[in-house]
């Protein structure tokens, strides 16, 4: 199962509005219907509170161990996009969060799957 209580986090370094990306190139999990393995990047952006709102980033250590938690557990790709959301979304309270699942093809049929918390910044837009 995955296991969001591995993620680390530390305090958001500053007031200013700013947005983090992390891509991971190789997550794994596993199709609940064949047992085989799934293969994607999942991107994940985010806007973390201010400091002097508490705000709390992402230790990326900690975020790959957590990734590796899919590995052995058998999630649609949606499920697996939403899970990473709700779970990051729960840890650190962010402004603005997306996560991006982009999976290798399968039968000539690839998937990006969105999931988002929150309005996107205009900042992050270019405004």
């Amino acid at each position: 199962m995955p296991d969001a209580t591995i993620l680390e986090l530390f305090e958001t370094p500053s007031d200013t509005p700013f947005v983090i990306e992390h891509i991971a190139a190789e997550f794994t999990s596993v199709c609940p219907i064949t047992g085989h393995p799934d293969f994607g990047v999942v991107s994940l952006r985010y806007e973390p509170r201010a400091a002097k709102d508490g705000g709390k980033c992402i230790e990326l250590k900690s975020l790959k161990l957590y990734y590796h938690s899919f590995r052995n557990k058998g999630s649609f790709f949606e499920a697996v996009t939403n899970t990473i959301r709700e779970d990051l979304v729960q840890a650190i309270d962010p402004v603005w969060l997306q996560i991006e699942t982009d999976w290798k093809g399968r039968g000539g049929i690839r998937s990006v799957i969105r999931a988002d918390h929150g309005a996107v910044p205009g900042h992050f837009l270019g405004r």
